[in-house]
């Protein structure tokens, strides 16, 4: 959830959507995102909603937001998310907890956020609920709790495991702890787990990509995503690259690392269904970011956290201490929204669904988005098979282009 600002029209103080986004709920799937932000410090390549201990202290020292009163804050968003949502029927398919750092809150109250939205709303049976981790925050006992508290998939920052180019992300891992963890989480009982790459940090050589490849795969996971460095203006690794102190991610690399990723874990049985995104089949595909990706409806809890319903999205205060107080108050978090029109919906369609391995269909598309599909088929950035199916379906080379071709179909 990057810290990017955002403008729209106020958000009602009771949190109200307009009638046209309320047709339909419970038709389409739904589904829950829960911001936790807190960490115990600040990665230097992070642009996401998130604060440390210290960073949520008054003048005087005083917590103006705590770890310990978060979970009856997330419980209070859930009850209005009912209130505004009416009576409909609304079963939630997917949860998913992300952050800043979930596990710095207690399996305790993770479940007890989990526990508001089962008897608000009702999980749908087989729900997926995931939560994501730092390995040094979770150990075999407390993934045996958060397993028994609901939790069906688990998502572990592994990044690099390379301490050179951790100490670049200032990130700290003990060496062999992302993969001790993922053994943790299946003797627990978890259904499906994840370990998250970054490739393209400064410092980073091919053969320490490779070696983090491989090392992710013989950890044994289901599900692998593997992200590209992106320098996000207002962080320190951005200051960092401006001083020279650091060289800027080279794009010819960052293509040679992708293409690696993708033929590493090819044949290791991991097939791409998103552009960053390689399950061991079906099963083991993320469905709350297909969700994301095909439009469903979800309510985002928690600062700074997006909610999207039937094309009406919003988006909350972002300090947590606005948040807690718009909530004591009886008020939405809501800090603004904006209302899409079909047009909107029709291009964040081609946009997001492009990026997955079913394409679009062509017939989003308007006259001079055809023929730019046309050219990128015969350019090898989209399956000429898939295009004879009526899809826009990218190809190995085209999912290094994926934001080019959304441009030329768009």
């Amino acid at each position: 959830m990057p810290s990017v600002p955002l403008h729209g029209d106020p958000v009602p103080d009771d949190g109200a959507l307009p009638a046209a986004a309320l047709a339909g709920v419970g038709t389409r799937p739904f589904g829950c995102y829960i911001h936790v932000p807190f960490c115990v410090t600040r990665c230097g390549y992070c642009d996401f909603n998130t604060y440390t201990a210290d960073e949520l202290r008054s003048g005087d020292g005083r917590a103006t937001a705590s770890r310990e009163t978060y979970a009856d804050l997330a419980v209070a968003e859930i009850a209005l998310a009912r209130r505004v949502l009416g009576a409909a029927e609304v079963p939630v398919s997917t949860v998913f907890v992300g952050g800043g750092t979930p596990t710095l809150l207690s399996p305790g109250d993770l479940g007890r956020i989990l526990t508001a939205v089962d008897e608000t709303f009702g999980l749908e049976p087989g729900a997926e609920v995931t939560t994501e981790a730092n390995p040094e925050t979770v150990d075999r006992d407390s993934l045996l709790r958060l397993r028994d508290a609901g939790f069906t998939r688990i998502s572990f920052g592994m990044q690099s495991i390379h301490p050179h180019v951790l100490a670049v992300l200032e990130r700290a891992h003990t060496p062999g702890r992302p993969q001790q963890c993922v053994a943790w989480a299946y003797e627990a009982g978890f259904d499906h787990v994840n370990l998250d790459l970054i490739y393209g940090t400064p410092g980073e050589s091919d053969t320490d990509w490779t070696d983090s490849v491989r090392a992710a795969i013989e950890a044994g996971p289901d599900h692998i995503s593997a992200y590209s460095l992106i320098v996000e203006e207002g962080t320190r690794l951005a200051a960092r690259v401006r001083r020279g102190e650091l060289a800027p991610p080279d794009d010819d690399a960052m293509a040679d690392r992708y293409l690696a990723a993708d033929e590493l874990l090819s044949r290791a049985g991991f097939g791409w269904y998103e552009v960053s995104n390689w399950a061991r089949g079906a099963a083991a595909r993320s469905r709350h970011n297909l969700l994301y990706w095909t439009g469903g409806d979800w309510w985002g809890v928690g600062p700074g956290a997006h909610g999207h319903v039937g094309g009406t999205r919003w988006w909350n205060v972002k300090h947590p201490a606005g948040y807690a107080a718009r909530l004591a108050a009886g008020r939405s978090p809501g800090q603004a929204r904006e209302v899409l029109d079909s047009d909107d919906r029709r291009f964040e369609r081609i946009l997001l669904e492009l990026r997955i391995a079913e394409g679009c269909p062509l017939d989003l598309l308007d006259a001079a988005g055809r023929q730019g599909a046309e050219r990128a088929v015969a350019e090898g950035l989209l399956e000429a098979t898939a295009h004879e199916r009526g899809r826009a379906v990218l190809t190995q080379r085209g999912r290094l282009l994926a934001d080019a071709v959304a441009r030329d179909l768009t």
